[in-house]
């Protein structure tokens, strides 16, 4: 489940208790993460970043972090934002990952997107990437509720939530 000679992650050490099941996800798991997703790596990072902090799933969240956070150059202001802020901060420029927070965090409160904002999502994603987007979130669910529950060990050196305080945020003295 893992690129390369990558040692797996505790998750799917965790996953691989239960062969047929974590064969069963591989596939789907696969499609998740791979090329065939319809939406962009920055924009498949944005929704599992925003559905793991939702669900305050450290792991989760603090291994895409790890793994993708640079590549798909995602600023701290952009990290913090995802954990501790929202759509409306300063900084999301691009009106695609404004409305991408605004359907992850749709789907977390409500298990569903009101008809105004299915209009905007889409006006500039298509059918497919709106499929991509609604199953990517509750995938990421289903992963962190499984993350969250069975407290998972955090991996050696991914950052944890604290790290990233909302630039709002003073302290008094």
């Amino acid at each position: 489940m893992m690129p390369g000679d990558a040692p797996p992650i505790g998750l799917f050490r965790m996953f691989a208790r239960n062969f047929p099941m974590a064969g069963a996800m591989h596939g789907w798991g696969r499609y998740e993460l791979g090329r065939r997703l319809t939406l962009s790596l920055r924009e498949r990072e944005i929704v599992i970043d925003r559905t793991c902090a939702l669900c305050g799933c450290e792991y989760e969240w603090g291994v895409h972090m790890m793994t993708f956070a640079e590549r798909v150059e995602l600023t701290r202001e952009q990290a913090a934002s995802l954990v501790h802020g929202g759509p409306a901060d300063a900084c999301w420029t691009a009106e695609r990952e404004r409305l991408l927070i605004l359907a992850v965090d749709a789907l977390h409160e409500r298990s569903d997107i009101d008809d105004a904002l299915w209009t905007r999502l889409a006006s500039v994603f298509d059918e497919l990437q709106l499929l991509d987007l609604l199953l990517l979130c509750g995938w990421y669910h289903a992963v962190s509720f499984a993350a969250r529950a069975t407290r998972l060990p955090y991996e050696p050196g991914a950052p944890r939530f604290a790290g990233l305080l909302p630039a709002t945020t003073t302290t008094d003295r």
